[in-house]
């Protein structure tokens, strides 16, 4: 058996360890991942000292913005939660849409909030909506947290300024322009299949799946907010990061003011504050409740962030063991389809180290030499092969695959069935209409 062969041995059993050591023997994810990532470096032939050294830098990359995101986030969630806000939002959602059609007002709002914002931002923010949903209406959590975890790491992955596709589009020569477009067009149905469809269809058979939110406390529900406030909250951040990109876009005066309030930091942290005033002080609460309540919401995140960290750290070290290469160069000398080349290569990468960003870039950087330029084929359709790929496999060392079983309450054989199976639909949705695109152009 070849080096890059091994690697690829080696680096399946290590992920097929994980999932075993967390399904079967119970371990907890962060144990479990470490110990995945240590006999994988070690048994890849890499120096103790080597491996310890990739654990502490992907962990150490992984939580340098998601920790900051997720904290922000958690504290505006639990300000809505106190105030009663997400009651008082979901109540109006249903009265205006209806039971029925309340799940595509959640599929439409998270994809025009994705559009802009960083998945982990944007579902953060937008989860205490689903949750409370599900509560209010008595249906299953997944009904709502599908559509929208379905709209928002679509728009993550395949539409700019988002990074990956912005860099797959540069190192592939695309039209960045295109991109956006056709990226939002691509991006529709595959929200609708993965996330009113399948999410139905996997509410239905798995109704118990997962939590809705705690009820509120009863003082909390005694004077709730106006509803108006509750938006402006929710949007707050969403409105400053797209101005800044809109600024950026566009040259406009001022743009790097925008930039820095339109950093997703720089956003949550006036978001966070707004909460604590108009939800916090200006309904009565004094100083210390609410440095209570902000303190409160950060206790729940440090088991998620210490398995994001570990998901990071097991990335690192597929990476610096070489397999990652290996397999994208093997992909792409395959005799198949280019569509199908970039994304095999992707997604083979996705799977590997978990990060749709990383795989995405990645497999843009791989097959830039080999499909730079591919007789009759469009650049822009091999960029969104490359970013449907990248979305195609999400499991247990991907962050966002943590975020949304701890936010959504699920197990981790719920999320493998739900998240997982839905990013799958995704991906391989995708690319079967761009290679019917491909087709009906070439006629």
């Amino acid at each position: 058996m070849s080096h890059g062969a091994y690697l690829l041995t080696l680096t399946s059993a290590a992920i097929a360890l994980l999932l075993l050591l967390i399904l079967w023997a119970r371990m907890h994810a962060f144990l479990a991942m470490f110990v995945s990532s240590i006999a994988l470096g070690l048994a890849a032939g890499m120096q103790p000292l080597k491996v310890l050294h990739s654990l502490q830098n992907g962990f150490g990359d992984a939580l340098s913005f998601i920790a900051i995101v997720v904290g922000l986030g958690a504290m505006i969630g639990k300000f809505v939660e106190q105030s009663g806000g997400g009651e008082v939002l979901s109540e109006s959602l249903l009265a205006g849409l209806g039971r029925d059609r309340a799940a595509w007002a959640v599929l439409a709002a998270a994809f025009l909030v994705g559009l802009p914002v960083f998945f982990e931002v944007g579902f953060i923010i937008l989860v205490p909506l689903a949750l409370a949903l599900a509560r209010d209406s008595r249906r299953p959590v997944l009904l709502y947290g599908m559509p929208l975890a379905a709209a928002l790491t679509i728009t993550h992955s395949l539409v700019p300024p988002h990074p990956a596709p912005s860099v797959a589009a540069q190192l592939l020569g695309a039209d960045t322009g295109k991109i956006i477009l056709w990226g939002a067009l691509l991006s529709i149905p595959l929200a609708i299949l993965s996330g009113i469809f399948f999410g139905g269809w996997v509410a239905r058979h798995y109704p118990n799946a997962g939590a809705a939110a705690p009820p509120a406390a009863p003082a909390a529900k005694q004077s709730p907010p106006h509803v108006a406030a509750v938006v402006a909250m929710l949007i707050l951040p969403v409105v400053l990061i797209f101005f800044a990109t809109f600024a950026t876009t566009f040259h406009l005066p001022g743009a790097a003011l925008w930039q820095f309030l339109g950093h997703p930091f720089t956003a949550l942290l006036l978001g966070t504050f707004a909460c604590m005033y108009l939800l916090g002080w200006r309904r009565g609460l004094s100083t210390a409740r609410i440095a209570k309540l902000a303190t409160d919401s950060l206790g729940p995140m440090a088991s998620l962030l210490l398995i994001i960290g570990a998901g990071g750290g097991l990335k690192q070290v597929i990476v610096d063991c070489g397999v990652g290469q290996y397999a994208g160069t093997i992909l792409a000398s395959a005799p198949i389809s280019p569509l199908l080349v970039a994304f095999l290569t992707s997604a083979l990468l996705r799977a590997a180290q978990g990060s749709a960003t990383v795989a995405i870039v990645t497999a843009a950087g791989i097959l830039a030499p080999i499909l730079g330029h591919v007789n009759g084929y469009s650049q822009e359709i091999i960029v969104l092969a490359v970013c449907v790929g990248g979305t195609a496999i999400s499991h247990v060392n991907d962050a966002g695959f943590w975020i949304v079983k701890e936010y959504l309450g699920l197990t981790v054989a719920e999320t493998l069935r739900s998240w997982t199976a839905m990013k799958i639909i995704m991906g391989c949705a995708g690319i079967l209409i761009l290679l019917a695109v491909h087709a009906i152009a070439a006629r």
